[in-house]
């Protein structure tokens, strides 16, 4: 019967990676001490029992993604480690704090810049990084959202480089996805490891679709008391209908598509077999261009004819407001430490990524110099896609790459390539070390707030430092560790 060695393998050097589990003696640190004691207890083929477990039981629920671009269109599972990641109670109290005064400052620059524009008139960003950016809706200017909250939902992704060092790479402000699988994540690893639970203090998180339900709520128009929420999604074609139709399930709502809905009179009703019932609240999983084809995109089929009227009417709260798209292009990422002090009057408790914006000829001279070094992005991508990690990449890559800046340098930020850290992950019957990061979400509506744990994506491959899943990588359990489990 095999067992797991919990002792840090001894090399001639040490690899310039932070390790979360083991110290830079190869002892392990305080808060997996529990855990690797339970891990060396347990044999390899009961891992890989439960790994086998875990996967099937995945692909049965249907927990799944689509990959764009794919001409098979075929959905797969998403892949998932059954060794969780475990946070300290100091280090979370670091993210919870600076997740939230981000979102802050986030929604005070977004009401901003569609009213007043003080942060414009400042010369703290330039006029143009927000009047010229194609996601920024004049169509908002003058418009009061409920409670001022634009942002309702978002997800902040952090990386950690060391003990106290945390970063954050990107703020997704509009239609944020992964939180179905941070709450299934907690449910399989408490069907397959109960045990665990027992002896270990974790934050629960399951209560984080109640929360969301009560921020919604709160966010109702004005005179709505008792508000009707539905979730609109884009249908079960779109790569997250998965996790639509979980979060509207366990929030007690209506998951409807833009057929489901009709307005009249500046109200929206949604189709019943009662007759019409009025939606106050619509939790939107849909992209701005397709909410309503009388005021964006007029092919759209996925969205509501006058949709936006009722919006302007202060007869619907739609979450996320329309326009967010602005503040979490990459390129606006940049200044969001500038706004922190600038609405706040604070020093920003996480602390940016260092970012070249190649739209300056000086930033572009100096990355495309050092192309090999860096990670670029386009300042509109996801999903892994539209990138370049420049110590992965081969020279026809890299040379590629030159190519489509020279041609555009407006459309990419560069930022040096982070020493993320590494956490143990069961790889072919053995634990290994691989790249995490994390995505907590952050709520907002009369307060903010957010669960403890977030989404934890791991770069499955070795080596590798692209953690999403359309690019091979998985995630895992996240357990912030409550004061009494140190």
């Amino acid at each position: 019967m095999t067992r797991i060695s919990t002792a840090q393998p001894r090399t001639a050097e040490r690899p310039a990676f932070y390790n979360e589990m083991y110290a830079e003696d190869g002892g392990v640190r305080p808060h997996y001490e529990a855990y690797a004691g339970w891990l060396e207890a347990t044999p390899v083929e009961q891992l890989l029992q439960k790994q086998r477990e875990a996967d099937a039981l995945y692909t049965r629920l249907g927990i799944t993604f689509a990959v764009y671009g794919d001409e098979s269109g075929v959905e797969r599972a998403i892949p998932f480690d059954i060794i969780p990641r475990i946070i300290q109670p100091g280090a979370w109290k670091k993210i919870h704090a600076g997740a939230c005064q981000r979102l802050r400052a986030l929604n005070a620059f977004l009401k901003d810049i569609y009213h007043g524009q003080e942060i414009i008139r400042a010369g703290v960003i330039p006029g143009e990084q927000v009047l010229g950016n194609r996601l920024y809706r004049p169509e908002m200017r003058g418009f009061d959202v409920p409670g001022d909250v634009y942002v309702h939902v978002a997800g902040v992704d952090v990386v950690q480089t060391g003990a106290e060092e945390f970063y954050v790479l990107e703020d997704n402000l509009r239609t944020p996805s992964g939180v179905s699988y941070m709450l299934e994540n907690r449910r399989m690893m408490m069907r397959l490891f109960p045990e665990l639970f027992s002896r270990m203090s974790v934050a629960p998180i399951d209560h984080y679709p109640d929360l969301l339900l009560n921020n919604l709520h709160s966010v109702a128009p004005a005179g709505v008391t008792d508000p009707t929420v539905a979730l609109l999604t884009p249908g079960s074609y779109n790569s997250a209908y998965f996790e639509h139709a979980f979060l509207a399930l366990h929030m007690g709502v209506e998951l409807v598509e833009g057929q489901d809905l009709f307005v009249a009179d500046n109200t929206v009703y949604m189709r019943t077999t009662r007759g019409p019932q009025r939606v106050d609240v619509i939790y939107r999983r849909v992209d701005d261009d397709f909410l309503d084809p009388l005021a964006f995109r007029p092919d759209s089929v996925l969205g509501v004819p006058g949709l936006f009227a009722a919006y302007r009417a202060g007869r619907v709260t739609l979450a996320n407001a329309i326009g967010t798209g602005v503040a979490d292009d990459k390129s606006t990422y940049a200044y969001v430490p500038e706004m922190i002090k600038f609405y706040l009057g604070e020093a920003p408790i996480l602390q940016n990524v260092p970012t070249w914006q190649l739209r300056k000829p000086d930033d572009c001279r100096h990355v495309l110099a050092r192309l090999p070094e860096l990670v670029v992005k386009e300042i509109q991508g996801s999903g892994g896609y539209g990138m370049l990690v420049g110590p992965a990449a081969s020279r026809e890559e890299i040379e590629a790459f030159r190519a489509r800046i020279r041609q555009a340098p407006d459309r990419y930020i560069a930022q040096p390539t982070l020493a993320l850290t590494t956490c143990p992950t069961f790889c072919d019957a053995r634990v290994a070390a691989r790249h995490v990061d994390l995505r907590p979400y952050v709520l907002t509506g009369k307060t903010v707030s957010l669960v403890p744990g977030g989404l934890t994506r791991v770069a499955l491959r070795e080596g590798s430092l692209v953690v999403n899943s359309s690019q091979g990588g998985g995630t895992k359990d996240t357990w912030v560790l409550e004061e009494q489990g140190c």
